[in-house]
């Protein structure tokens, strides 16, 4: 990958390396847009075969947060942190405290929060050496229950759109990845009746839900193949690709996961097929709003009206595909990128605040 190629083409700002060896600590963080106000993106400790993959990884991850924070509605920039290692080896305190301080350093163009392998427990380390970190135990705490209900109303909106009804009782939901995120939407969708099928890689997880929750279970590889009305991605990206879509037997795709399509050809891929694609960036915002609720002052309950809007929005994205007869994912591009030129311009001119 040529790298400064790719952030011109792209429209990034900064990619930024770094290495504590007193911990290990080895990390990169990408800052891809501030028109809106700093950039706002978790940090991810993933087990990455080479440098070029997180570098990959955390390149779109933070472009995408650029996209999901300006389609929400907030005044928040993209931005990702990506560390390299094994999350059971490479956890401590100063682990963290390390990262705190590399985030310190960029001096409040980018805000972290927990993510993939990350944690509330963990950011907590990470506050005692920088004022930007988000999703805290002592105020919004565990962002997963927001994005879960997020996805599940956006579910909810996609059933509409797709079958002219929004109830979920007798809908057939097949879920990838069943963690934090997981969890909380089998509860919502086991609530109001929903028929589950679920995979993981991860065994605890798989015992979590079936000790608590009515579900079937397949194994990993055979969960794009269940017959469903909706998939639903909770687990890492790219699982929408030329080897997974001639699976497919379900009629939406709507989920927590970030960059579900491995390239943006497969949501024309999808649309051939009559599938209906709940951009990611968008359906996935509910955790954003919440962490970016604790930024302008606290408050669960305003948390929660902003993250049911979700409905709303992925109702108008899917009015805009039809009307400019474009895929879903285009129009939610078109959405975020509307915004972010449009606050650009109300900008241009010198006002001292």
């Amino acid at each position: 990958m040529n790298k400064f190629d790719y952030m011109s083409k792209y429209g990034y700002e900064q990619l930024v390396y770094f290495y504590d060896k007193e911990t290990g600590l080895k990390g990169i963080t990408c800052i891809h847009d501030t028109t809106l106000g700093p950039a706002l993106g978790g940090t991810r400790l993933w087990n990455y075969a080479t440098e070029e993959e997180a570098v990959e990884d955390v390149l779109r991850l933070a472009r995408g947060m650029s996209y999901k924070n300006a389609a929400a509605g907030l005044n928040l920039g993209g931005g990702k942190t990506v560390l390299i290692g094994d999350a059971k080896k490479v956890k401590s305190e100063a682990y963290f405290r390390a990262l705190g301080r590399y985030v310190q350093s960029l001096n409040g163009r980018y805000i972290t929060a927990e993510d993939v392998n990350t944690s509330v427990e963990d950011m907590d380390y990470v506050m005692m050496e920088t004022d930007y970190v988000t999703g805290l135990r002592k105020t919004s705490g565990d962002p997963s229950p927001f994005t879960a209900y997020g996805v599940y109303v956006g579910i909810k909106a996609s059933c509409y759109e797709k079958f002219g009804n929004d109830s979920l009782k007798g809908i057939k939901v097949a879920v990838q990845g069943v963690g934090h995120v997981g969890y909380f939407l089998i509860k919502h969708l086991i609530e109001e009746g929903a028929i589950v099928t679920i995979a993981d890689i991860n065994q605890d997880n798989i015992n979590n839900i079936t000790k608590e929750f009515d579900v079937k279970v397949v194994a990993p590889n055979d969960i794009y193949s269940v017959e469903c009305d909706v998939y639903a991605p909770c687990a890492l990206g790219a699982t929408v690709n030329d080897d997974t879509i001639n699976q497919f037997k379900c009629k939406v795709i709507a989920g927590s996961a970030n960059n579900v399509l491995k390239e943006a050809r497969h949501a024309d891929m999808l649309e051939a097929k009559g599938i209906l694609y709940a951009p990611d960036y968008v359906i996935n915002a509910g955790g954003v709003i919440n962490v970016y609720q604790e930024i302008i002052g606290y408050d669960r309950e305003e948390a929660l009206v902003k993250t049911k809007r979700i409905y709303d929005r992925l109702l108008e994205i899917y009015k805009i595909a039809k009307e400019q007869k474009i895929t879903t994912a285009k129009a939610a591009d078109i959405m975020a990128e509307n915004r972010i030129k449009l606050m650009k311009n109300v900008r241009s001119n010198y006002i001292k605040k």
